[in-house]
Formats: C-alpha cells, sequence, structure tokens
C-alpha cells in the first residue's frame, strides 16, 4: 500500500512508512493468540473497575481487516481534506477584501433628455 502512494500522495507514505511498526504489531502474535476470545476476560475486569480494561475486550483483526481499516481511513481523510478545499478560509475572504482598491461612491447625475421639436 505504501508503494501505491508513494506517488500520489508521498507524506501519507512516509507517514505510514514511519508507523509501520505500529500498524503491524499484530503479526508478532501467535496465531493461537490472535483466535483467543478476550471479551469474557475483559468482562470480568470492567465489573472489577479496570480503567483500561475496556480498551482489550475486542478481538484482534488479520492483515486484510487492518489493511481495509487503514484504507477507509485514508479515503475519509481525503475526503475531508478536499471538502475543505472547496471552502475559502475567513483569512482569505479577509486578504482579498484588504488587497481591493477601495471603490469610489459617485453621486447619481440626472440626465437631461432634450425636448423632441417638430
Amino acid at each position: 500500500m505504501i508503494d501505491a502512494l508513494k506517488d500520489k500522495l508521498p507524506k501519507v507514505a512516509q507517514h505510514l512508512d514511519a508507523a509501520r511498526v505500529d500498524l503491524l504489531a499484530f503479526t508478532a502474535f501467535e496465531e493461537a493468540d490472535l483466535e483467543t476470545d478476550l471479551v469474557g476476560q475483559s468482562a470480568g475486569a470492567v465489573e472489577q473497575g479496570d480503567p483500561a480494561s475496556h480498551r482489550c475486550g475486542r478481538d484482534l483483526p488479520d492483515r486484510t481487516a487492518l489493511i481495509r481499516l487503514v484504507g477507509a481511513v485514508l479515503a475519509e481523510q481525503h475526503d475531508e481534506w478536499i471538502e475543505g478545499r472547496r471552502y475559502l478560509g475567513l483569512d482569505v475572504l479577509a486578504r482579498s477584501r484588504s488587497n481591493t482598491p477601495a471603490q469610489s461612491v459617485t453621486e447619481p447625475t440626472e440626465e437631461v433628455t432634450p425636448a423632441l421639436t417638430a
């Protein structure tokens, strides 16, 4: 995925490459650990008041699920970035107003239409 992003989004590719260890941390677990159901273990810890236990009550995802998740997050961030670029910020509007020449206010003049004579 990083190779696919290098040309179009080099900063995103660099960020993902720097976070590679964190994103792929689940691959260091044994296969048996990945299949272990942690929900029953964490329920008891929550009842006993362990505040950190609510974060470990989920099964770890497999590689394809993690790739789908990272891809969805990247797509959503890209969409939000594109949408944000559609609108001008207040600072841009203020700068554009300060660069425009002042419009002169002129008094309306009365047009005199000559009388028609035959």
